[in-house]
């Protein structure tokens, strides 16, 4: 199920800066496969686009528990 943020996310367009192979497994893996287990797509459907870093890779998943633990409390 790809994900309908494809067009405005950074990673998928590549703003941010990836190892090329690795960047293409990751939009295989996240972006067009399942976004639900994308750090960036977690982070933006619990708390908003504007709460996703513009460092946080799809892989992060770790942080983006941090940041949605952090940002519950608020």
């Amino acid at each position: 199920m790809k994900c309908e943020n494809l067009d405005k996310c950074p990673f998928y367009n590549d703003k941010m800066n990836i190892n090329s192979g690795l960047g293409l497994m990751y939009k295989r893996k996240y972006c067009e496969g399942d976004k639900t287990k994308c750090a960036r797509y977690i982070v933006s459907s619990k708390l908003g686009k504007e709460f996703v870093p513009s460092n946080l890779y799809p892989n992060m998943n770790k942080k983006a528990e941090e940041i949605l633990k952090d940002n519950k409390s608020k």
